[in-house]
C-alpha cells in the first residue's frame, strides 16, 4: 500500500482536472451512505469525528476519517486533520493511504468552483473570501480556475491574517484585506464563506443582483454563515439533498425561522450537471450554493490522485 503525502496530493490535483473529475463523478454517481458524525468532548471543547465511505459500482472503494477541532485555531493549528484509504474494487485490497487534510481542502474548493462554473455569471471578476483559514487560499485558486477573477478581497476576524493572505496572492490578482464586510459584499460578484461561524456573517440585504454566494463552512445544524434573508432572496442549490437536510445549518436555521422551505431548493449538483434542472434563471438572479461535503467528492479526488500516480494500463 502506498502512502501519499500532502505535497504529493497537492501536486496530483491541479484545479481544472479535479473540477472535471468531480463533474464526471457527480453525473455518473457512486454509492455514498450518510457520513457518520460523532461529537467528541475534549478537555478544551467539543471536537468532531467524521467517517465518510463511498464506492463505485464496479470500481474503487474509499473511506475518509476526519477529526475536526475548531479550538485548534487558538493553538495555531489547522482545524481539520484526516486520512483517506483507497482500495481497489475487484477484491477490496488497499491501494493507498492519502493525506486527508490536503485531499479535503482541494476537493472542497473544487466542488464550490464546479458550482460557480455552473451558477456564477460568466464575467464574474471580483471574489470576496470570508475567512482566513487553510481553505481560503484553495477557494481563491479554484474559483480563479473557472471564472475570470481579477480582484480578490479577503475578510477575516483577524485583519492581520487577511492582510497576509492578500499579500500572498498580490502577484496574481488585485488583492486587498477588507474590514467593512458589508461594503465588500455589495461589490463582489462571488462571495465565498469558509468559516466555522455559528452566527450570521453575510446579510441578505447586502447581496447585489447577480451575486453568487458560496457557503462552505457551516457543516452542522448549529452553524451558519448567513442570515435567513440570504436564503429567501436567492435561488438555492446544494451539493446533495441528504447533506443539506442533515447538516446544512444555513438552510435548516432559515427553515426554522420560517423564511425558507426545503422544497424551494432548485437542485442538487448532480441534477444541475446532468441538465435535469436549470441553473441561474437570469443575469440579475442571486444564486446560493450550500455545501457540507460529500464522500463522493473525496472518492473522486482520491481516484484522480491514484491514477496520476499509477496511470491505468
Amino acid at each position: 500500500m502506498r502512502v501519499v503525502s500532502a505535497p504529493e496530493v497537492a501536486e496530483a490535483l491541479p484545479w481544472e482536472p479535479l473540477v472535471q473529475r468531480l463533474a464526471h463523478t457527480f453525473r455518473e454517481g457512486v454509492a455514498s451512505p450518510p457520513r457518520h458524525h460523532h461529537a467528541m468532548q475534549r478537555p478544551d471543547g467539543e471536537a468532531t469525528l467524521l467517517l465518510m465511505p463511498a464506492w463505485e459500482r464496479d470500481g474503487y472503494i474509499g473511506v475518509k476519517m476526519v477529526n475536526v477541532f475548531p479550538q485548534n485555531a487558538d493553538h495555531g493549528l489547522p482545524a481539520i486533520a484526516g486520512v483517506y484509504l483507497l482500495s481497489e474494487g475487484a477484491h477490496g485490497r488497499p491501494l493507498a493511504c492519502l493525506d486527508g487534510s490536503e485531499l479535503t481542502r482541494r476537493r472542497t474548493a473544487a466542488a464550490s468552483a464546479l458550482a460557480a462554473r455552473e451558477l456564477a455569471r460568466e464575467g464574474a471578476e471580483t471574489l470576496l473570501v470570508v475567512g482566513t483559514g487553510k481553505l481560503a487560499p484553495m477557494v481563491i485558486e479554484a474559483h480563479a480556475a473557472v471564472r475570470p477573477v481579477r480582484r480578490v478581497r479577503i475578510w477575516g476576524r483577524s485583519l492581520e491574517k487577511a492582510e497576509a493572505l492578500a499579500a500572498e496572492y498580490a502577484d496574481r490578482f488585485e488583492t486587498a484585506a477588507v474590514s467593512d464586510l458589508e461594503a465588500a459584499t455589495r461589490e463582489a460578484d462571488i462571495v465565498s464563506c469558509v468559516t466555522l461561524s455559528t452566527a450570521p456573517l453575510i446579510r441578505g440585504a447586502w447581496l447585489a443582483p447577480g451575486t453568487h454566494l458560496d457557503l462552505i463552512g457551516a457543516f452542522r445544524p448549529s452553524m451558519r454563515e448567513t442570515d435567513a434573508d440570504c436564503l429567501a432572496r436567492s435561488e438555492v442549490f446544494v451539493d446533495t439533498y441528504a447533506g443539506a437536510r442533515g447538516e446544512g445549518g444555513d438552510i435548516l436555521q432559515a427553515i426554522d425561522e420560517g423564511a425558507f422551505a426545503f422544497d424551494e431548493i432548485r437542485a442538487e449538483l448532480a441534477e444541475l450537471l446532468r441538465g435535469e434542472k436549470p441553473g441561474r434563471s437570469s443575469p440579475d438572479a442571486i444564486t446560493l450554493f450550500k455545501s457540507v461535503g460529500a464522500s463522493l467528492e473525496d472518492l473522486a479526488a482520491a481516484i484522480e490522485v491514484w491514477e496520476r500516480l499509477e496511470p491505468p494500463a
